[in-house]
This record gives C-alpha cells, structure tokens and sequence, in this order.
C-alpha cells in the first residue's frame, strides 16, 4: 500500500486535477493507493471567512458562499463529460445549501463557536474528494471514496484536534481489510470525535491524515505532492540560491517544518516516523523531479546545516527579577500560567544568573500572556521582587537545522558571526542538547538578509567554481590552455575563481572529465579519448548539468557555431573567437543575444574584433552609457595591416603574406582576409553592436584583388598572386609617390558600412600603424569632433587567447 496526498494548489482547478489524475493513474500500476486530497485551493479559507462574516452580522457572506459554489460547479463541468455531471452537480448544490443554513443559523446568532468553524470548514474537502473521485471513474479509473470522519477519531478540541491513534487505527485497519479497490479516496483535514461530531485537524491536517493512514496500515510509502520539488535549504521567496534537499532525516524534517518551512505540516512526521516509512515531498507540477526523501538515516552530502528556516510574528516576553535568584518553582508557575490560557512556547532560554527568563511566543498572544503572567506573579511584583512581564514584539526566528551539526565545533560562532558582521542584532538565542537545531530572535526587518548571510556561509561555497568546455586547440586554443593553467592560482588567490577545465574537443578527439583536466599533460589526455562528434560532446555537457558552464570555441567552423542556441537555452554561457554565429544573418545574431538574455547567461565574442583589443567592450559600455555611434572608421585586419606594412616591392607581395600565414596572424583561409570578407564581418559586427540591423551584402566591398587570385584553393592563390606582382607593385608605388600609405579600411557612417584599400595621408589617426595593429575610431555624439580610440595588436595567438580569457572572466564575475 501506497499512500498519496494532494494539496490544495495540487487541486486548486480543474486543469491541476488532471494532472493528479495522470499522476495516480501511473502510481495505481505499482501498488494499492490511498489519495488524501485537500479542499480547492483558497477555499476553506473563503469558507471561514463566510462563516466569520456571517457571526460579524454582515450578509455579504452569502455573495462568498455564491463564490464557493460557482468554482465548484465549474470544475464539475470542466472535469467531468457532460452525460455524467448531473449526480455530482446536485451534490455540490446540496452540500452549498448545508453550507449556508449553517451560516444563516451563525448570522442569526451572531457566534462563531470553535465547533460551528470546524463543521463549515470540512465541507472543502469533502466536496473536492467527491469531485476527484467522479473524475478518476470518468477516466475508467476504478475507485472507492471513503469519508474520512468515519476513520479519523478525535478528542473534541474542535480547531486543533488530538487524534486517539488506538481507536483510529483499528477503524483503518477493520475498514480496509474488508476491501478489494486498488485505489482509494479520502478527504484530508476532516475527523469526527466519538459521539460523530465533525472535528478537524489544524491548518495543514491533510498531511496528518495522509501519515495517520499510511501508518496505520504501514504502507510502504508517503508522497506529499505540492507545488515545489521538496523541502528547500531555505525559503525561495527570501533567497534565490534556495535549493532542493534531495534527502533530510525524520528529526530534521521535523524541526524545519516547526520553524516554518511550509512544504510540511509539523504532526505529519511522527506517525510515519514511528513505522519507519519513507516519505517523498513532490511536485505535481514537475512530476518528474525527485524531489525530497525523508527516512530515519540519510547520506551525509557534506552540508553540516541541513537547512535554514525562520518564523514571523514572534514575541519574546521576559520574566526578570532578583527575587528569582536561587528560588525553585520561577520556570513552573511560568509555563502554568501559559500553559492555562493554551499558548504554544515557541522557544525558551535562561540566563545562568537565574536572574530572567525569556520566552518566545505567538505575538498573538502576547496580550493574553501578559495578563496571565502578571496575574500569577501579582504578589512577587507588588513587593518588586519579580518586574511586570516584559513584551518585546516585531521579531522573528531563524533557525540552522541539521543532525551533522552536532559535535562540529564553530558552528554557532559562524551563524553568529556571519549575522554580526551584517548589522543583525541578535535578541536571544536557543540551542537543544541535540545539536539539531540553533535558533536566534532576531528583528522581523532583518529576517530576508540574514537568511541571505546564513545561506552564503553555510550552503554557498568561498569561492565560485567555473567549468569550461573548449573545443578548438589549435594555436589559440593551446595558448588559452597555457595562460588557463599560469593563471590559475592568481584567479583563486585573488577573485576567488575556480576556472576549470572540464571538457576538451577538437576535430578528431574529445574528452570530458567532471573531476577536471589536468593542463599540463592535456594534450596526452586528448589523444587517449574517444573520437569527436560534435553534437555527442553538446549533449554530453548538456546532460552533465555542471554549475557554471561556460562554452568557448576557438574555432572557425560554422557546424561548432550552430551549436551555440542549444547551450544558451540550457543557461550555459558560450564565449566565441568564432566570428560565425556573430556574423550570420542578423536573425540568428539576435536570437543567440536574446537566448543569453532569456536564459540569464552569456553570448560573448570579444575577440571577433581586434583579438585581444577592448574594442567590442568599448562600444558596448557606450550604448550602455546612452552615448550614440554614429560613424566608425577602423584598420581591423591585423593581416593586411602586417602586409602592406611590410611589403616594399622588394619581396614578392605573395611572400610577405605568406609569411603573415606562417606567424599566425591569417584566418586559415588566407582569402578571407586579402578579400576583405573577414574586414566586412567585423565592421558588421561592430555596427550591430552599435544597434544597425545589418546583413553582408549590404557592405560594398572595394576590393584590391584581382580575381584570379580568388578561385581555386590556397594553393591556387598564392600562384596567381605571384603572377599579378606587377598589380601589386602598382597600387604600391602610387601610395608611396603620394607620400601616403596604404591601408585596407572598414567604414561605418550612419547605417552604411564598406571596406577597402585607401591611400592615408600622414595626418590621418589610421596613418601610425605598425606590424600587425589594428586601430577603431569611434565619432559618436560624445566624441563628436576628436574621436574614441582603441588602437594596439590586433592579430596573434597570444593576444586572441587573451581576449577569450577576458571573456571568461567576463562571464564567470556575473
């Protein structure tokens, strides 16, 4: 036997109830279930309401009974096929008009006794189980309903009642001997004391009515479905780095759930805990999330706290007086007078001089505490032995939770310290001879930070790791490696970055290893892996799910770049030296910029401009700034700018760019780069980055090559530039007759964009160029007359390298 409750978010409408329906339709193929379900979501407090609108003499109680009845009429209809929803139409029409006859006899009255608010509280979820039941059998879903009044014996402390487990458990045990069903339904929350009157079992008592069944009939398991995937280290709404606990001890459970964790109800643990059953914390809205295992022995995952968890609206009242030193009996009379008036102590501590005594309560019932206490101590007070009792309220509890807490020294001193050193006042402080749980009352305004502090320091380790996949290992590839691996302890020392590597790839080998790769030996490590297939490697890291991942290709292959929207949308952050995706159709530009942005991650290419050089950054932080481009002028071949800096007419023209080839300032197809392809790709780069939708063929391209040196293949192109060496020397000797020299340059003025050779006087900013430089100038509305500048080596494997290595730690610092 099973045992499945559904909460009220679980059930809130009919589109949820068909999800529970899959659920158990799945869950009845392994075993016999039981389904707990609660009322709709919102409706018993609506119901209550009512009832409390009804006592206060105000009839629009009865437009919130119209409500109530509505919704369920309406999931009736939306669950159930038509030909069906006539019996339980006028079920719902029936328990509505008991509703408000109980309501009318309230108004009349003008009470609302404790016994009246658990009977109009019980019709939620009675309505909601008939209603669920009707929809299991319209899906040919064979099942027995069951009123859970009639199992469920309670003391008649109406509210809150106390379960009389001997009675209960033999009514559960005699009820499902007698039945063959493999699936059963039940209203949570509802019970019945032993003359029949309805009793119910606190807010949350579906839970409790799911363990009392699953431990009365020692079901093999408990699955709590709600609306998050288990408990949480901390409350998600407080902080965002909130995460799953995949296993928590009963104890531990227990304690979270005391100190206001909701996932929950705090009795639910004790009967299950007592038959040592399982129990599953699950998300109907995910069903396929693990969600949380509680069970009496958990692996220790290194987490020495187990959980944060805080409560609001404490009060903390404060017994003081010198006439208490040495007297016995103080604590007891104490907890009597609270005791007497039905107030929960939340939590206690003593000061060792026995001077005071503070307990936390219920701010509620600080009032009512006040006048009990001082009442039972108006003799020591009027002879000022004792002071009047002190009320402090506006405060709050945050709570370290974990059985691995105990016998690990310092862990008090850095709950403490970590608050302290963030301006959070600690008003008391308690801790249990367990070791499982360390409270402190704090103000209620601190509540959210110090959760953050707490969380940072106990689950959010002092340095932030980064794996990376590179794929690409030629010349740039090998010196990032190189400077990944020289610069590794400074980042850790200093920016307390953990860079790893944890995946390598090239075109025939790739490797992954979580543990990281060692970049002294890599190379040997790559040659001992597995052949490469790229979209293999893709889905390898996609499915390792590291924390942040980040993708970097130092690659010119358009198949690595079509991979980029696969790895974005699972929130991994992809550095390019890859001018590809950058320089596709602006389409796919955008998409990859919109997907970094939607997925909260990263789409970087620094070096798709002037390899190492902040030119991409540059413009960024102008637009980001408000500043306007409106014109570009720029030398960002560090090719070209490296041939007709050094080509005279003494050497062939063919030979200077060959041995540009050959220091590795060339893309691997020469062409790309003597044909000014590779100059329009990042002039529209830049004008995308400036805000232009533009496309390639919307560049003109001047280009000096004579067109027979295009065809063909490399080798090809550096026969027939030797033969056009008369070409060459012409555009030269022109240039040097005007006392200019040449440069290939990539405009951009207002929308339209060109490259080309220009002949550039020595007054011009492009004129001082040298080697392999490469030169932006930026005209924009703030640098209207002398323009933004970035100027310096533009072409290199180790420059190119360190641009990428700028990116990473772009994306690892945010």
């Amino acid at each position: 036997m099973q045992v499945l409750k559904f909460g009220g978010t679980s059930v809130a409408n009919a589109e949820n109830i068909s999800k529970v329906t899959e659920i158990v339709r799945k869950s009845i193929q392994k075993d016999k279930t039981v389904v707990v379900v609660s009322a709709l979501g919102g409706i018993t407090d609506m119901l209550l309401k009512a009832a409390a609108l009804a006592a206060d003499g105000e009839e629009s109680y009865k437009e919130e009974l119209s409500q109530i009845e509505q919704r369920h009429l309406d999931t009736v209809k939306q669950l159930i096929p038509v030909s069906q929803q006539s019996p339980m139409l006028s079920l719902v029409k029936a328990a509505c008009n008991e509703i408000e006859d109980i309501c009318n006899g309230i108004f009349l009255l003008g009470e609302l006794t404790a016994r009246s608010k658990d009977r109009i509280g019980s019709y939620g979820e009675w309505i909601s189980s008939q209603i669920i039941a009707a929809k299991f059998k319209a899906e040919r879903i064979d099942n027995v309903w069951k009123d859970a009044r009639d199992l469920v014996v309670t003391n008649s402390n109406f509210s809150a009642a106390e379960v009389d487990f001997d009675s209960t458990n033999k009514k559960i045990k005699d009820f499902f001997s007698t039945q063959n069903s493999s699936l059963f339904i039940l209203p949570g929350f509802i019970a019945s004391d032993k003359n029949g009157i309805t009793t119910t079992l606190g807010r949350g008592g579906s839970d409790y009515t799911a363990a009392i069944i699953a431990s009365a009939l020692n079901a093999n398991s408990l699955e709590i479905w709600t609306d998050v995937s288990g408990m949480m280290t901390a409350d998600p709404r407080l902080t965002s780095n909130a995460r799953i606990i995949p296993h928590i001890s009963y104890q531990e459970a227990m304690e979270l759930s005391h100190f206001g964790a909701k996932v929950i109800y705090p009795p639910t643990i004790q009967p299950v805990m007592n038959q040592n059953i399982p129990v599953r914390i699950k998300n109907t809205f995910a069903a396929d999330d693990e969600g949380t295992l509680i069970e009496s022995v958990t692996n220790r995952n290194g987490n020495i706290v187990r959980g944060i968890s805080s409560i609001n609206n404490i009060a903390l009242i404060s017994l003081e007086g010198s006439g208490m030193v040495g007297i016995p009996g103080f604590s007891k009379r104490l907890f009597e007078a609270l005791s007497n008036e039905k107030i929960n102590v939340i939590l206690i501590t003593q000061s060792s001089s026995e001077h005071s005594i503070c307990v936390g309560i219920d701010a509620a019932f600080s009032t009512k505490a006040k006048h009990a206490v001082d009442t039972a101590f108006s003799n020591e007070i009027a002879l000022q032995k004792v002071d009047p009792l002190q009320i402090e309220g506006d405060l709050s509890i945050v709570a370290l939770v974990g059985e691995n807490m105990k016998s690990h020294p310092g862990i008090s001193g850095r709950m403490f310290s970590a608050m302290g050193k963030n301006g959070i006042n600690i008003r008391a402080i308690a801790q249990g001879s367990s070791e499982k749980n360390i409270s402190a009352v704090i103000s209620t305004k601190d509540v959210r930070k110090a959760i953050n502090v707490l969380h940072e320091e106990f689950f959010e380790t002092t340095y932030k790791q980064i794996n990376l996949f590179i794929v690409g290992t030629g010349n740039v590839g090998a010196k990032l490696l190189g400077q990944l691996n020289q610069q590794g302890k400074f980042l850790f020392d200093q920016m307390k970055l953990q860079l790893r590597v944890v995946g390598i790839s090239n075109s025939r080998k790739m490797l992954i290893d979580e543990d990281g790769i060692g970049l002294s030996n890599w190379k040997e490590k790559l040659d001992a892996a597995p052949p490469a297939n790229l979209q293999n490697w893709v889905n390898e890291i996609i499915a390792r799910n590291l924390r942040n991942s980040v993708f970097v290709d130092i690659t010119a292959n358009d198949k690595v770049a079509a991979v980029y929207d696969q790895l974005l949308t699972k929130s991994i952050s992809v550095v390019a030296c890859n001018k590809v995706a950058a320089s596709s159709a602006f389409g796919n530009y955008k998409k990859l910029k919109d997907l970094a942005t939607e997925y909260n991650c990263h789409f970087l290419f620094e070096t798709n401009v002037g390899a190492g050089l902040p030119v991409i950054a540059t413009l960024n932080d102008l637009v980001r700034s408000g500043d306007r481009v409106h014109r570009m002028q720029a030398v960002l071949s560090g090719t070209l700018n490296f041939v007709f800096n050094n080509y005279d007419g003494t050497r062939k023209f063919a030979e200077v760019v060959k041995q540009a080839q050959d220091e590795g300032y060339t893309e691997p197809d020469p062409r790309l780069d003597l044909g000014g392809i590779d100059v329009m790709r990042k002039i529209m780069i830049l004008a995308r980055e400036a805000g232009e939708r533009i496309e390639m063929n919307e560049i003109a391209n001047n280009s000096f090559m004579p067109p027979a040196c295009m065809t063909g293949d490399v080798d090809n192109f550096y026969k027939e530039m030797a033969k056009e060496e008369d070409h060459f020397k012409k555009l030269f000797a022109k240039a040097n007759a005007e006392g200019t020299k040449l440069k290939f340059v990539a405009s951009y003025n207002n929308g339209q964009a060109s490259v080309g050779l220009q002949h550039i006087d020595p007054k011009h900013d492009l004129y001082h160029l040298y080697g392999k430089d490469n030169v932006v100038l930026f005209y924009t509305d703030r640098y209207s007359e002398q323009p933004l500048v970035v100027k310096g080596a533009g072409a290199g494997a180790d420059v190119t390298a360190s641009g990428v290595f700028a990116d990473i730690i772009r994306a690892a610092k945010t």
